[in-house]
């Protein structure tokens, strides 16, 4: 009997991915693999369209796709059109939005926890993979846009969770599927770029990091908004998971490492954080970005309102990512134990000394105030056109 082929393992996943084996091979295996695949069916179009068309072009035809208007699409390359055909006709078996309805309410009703787990837990424990290197070399992250994309990412959660939001015709598909052409175009441009290394990093923004993204904002934000304090009922938990299960299969995960249900999703993560390097400079650099950049997502200009905020943020996420993680990201040390305890009693005081609806009205505007599209008219469909966010066209 012949001998299978040994796969191919970027170099800097060699190490994790020995240590990864010995635990569960066969996902250590598939998340390697999942290292050099990015999206099987979104990259070749892209490989097609991007040489041929100029960019406002190209952009004009997404727009057309993602908001369903065919008839804008007449001229697009067959490639394209194709592509949108799938996405508007084709459902994964599984899929029931009824599941969804829990997952809305629970969400809004507890808004601003969600939102505080989401970017002092989830967005942290994200970019503490090699996910990082992506976001440093185009420096979408530490610039002027931080503030951009924390809010794009506010609005993303609002409008995937929000009644319907998933549906075709609605934002929350919309804008999923904008972010997958992002993602795409991305990986596009740094797989021409000399500064990505393929041999030792793979492929940019890969499947493998796209589906343990998927696991850490399904799983790792029920786990963080449970530490903040919030209550999930199992019908609300089960529609956490499956409204990102979809926003995994949106982002075009590979069937074969999206997560089914909660224990696959906590094994992916598992795995996948003992596959991954230990955290570098750049995940340090670009966590720290992110924690820094929440007063100015929520418009505080008062330096010391600011700093204590920023204080709050890094004592929050300490203890939310846990010690070790926040020492290998480089966080100064705040008391976090201290901060949380604090956090959720003025939570706690405020449900129970105010009107709920009054709150619930209240967690919807502050997340709804510190969200945002990209312009006026609502969801831009502009991509990058320069690896260097600095040397790109408007996105």
């Amino acid at each position: 009997m012949r001998e299978p082929s040994p796969i191919l393992v970027p170099a800097s996943y060699q190490s994790g991915y020995a240590k990864a084996r010995r635990k569960d091979p066969v996902l250590a295996e598939l998340y390697v693999q999942h290292t050099t695949i990015g999206d099987p069916e979104l990259d070749p179009v892209l490989e097609e369209c991007v040489p041929q068309l100029a960019p406002d072009v190209f952009n004009r035809y997404v727009r057309a796709g993602i908001e369903g208007r065919k008839e804008f699409l007449e001229g697009a390359p067959d490639c394209l059109r194709e592509f949108f055909h799938k996405a508007d006709t084709v459902k994964p078996p599984w899929l029931n939005y009824e599941s969804f309805r829990p997952a809305g309410r629970a969400v809004y009703k507890n808004a601003s926890l969600v939102l505080a787990a989401f970017v002092a837990g989830v967005l942290v424990e994200g970019f503490s993979t090699m996910i990082a290197k992506s976001f440093r070399i185009t420096g979408r992250v530490g610039s002027k846009n931080t503030k951009r994309r924390l809010g794009y990412n506010a609005r993303h959660i609002l409008e995937i969770f929000y009644p319907g939001g998933m549906l075709r015709p609605n934002d929350g598909w919309k804008m999923t599927m904008r972010i997958r052409f992002v993602h795409g175009k991305v990986r596009y441009l740094l797989g021409r770029s000399d500064e990505w290394d393929k041999e030792a990093w793979g492929c940019p923004v890969s499947a493998a990091h796209l589906a343990y993204a998927t696991a850490v904002f399904s799983m790792r934000l029920l786990h963080f908004s449970k530490l903040l304090g919030v209550r999930f009922s199992k019908e609300e938990q089960d529609g956490v998971m499956d409204v990102f299960r979809y926003v995994g299969y949106l982002f075009g995960v590979p069937d074969a490492i999206l997560y089914k249900n909660i224990e696959e999703a906590r094994q992916i993560f598992k795995i996948g954080l003992l596959c991954e390097p230990p955290p570098d400079e750049d995940s340090a650099y670009i966590a720290n970005q992110l924690v820094r950049a929440v007063p100015r997502v929520t418009g505080i200009e008062n330096e010391e309102e600011a700093e204590e905020q920023i204080k709050l943020g890094y004592a929050l996420s300490r203890v939310l990512i846990g010690r070790r993680m926040a020492r290998d990201l480089k966080f100064p040390h705040y008391n976090g134990f201290i901060a949380l305890i604090l956090f959720r009693t003025r939570i706690f005081l405020e449900s129970v000394f105010k009107d709920t609806q009054l709150v619930r009205r209240k967690n919807f505007t502050e997340l709804l105030g510190i969200s945002s599209y990209d312009d006026i008219i609502g969801i831009s469909y502009k991509l990058p056109t320069h690896v260097k966010d600095a040397l790109s066209q408007d996105w």
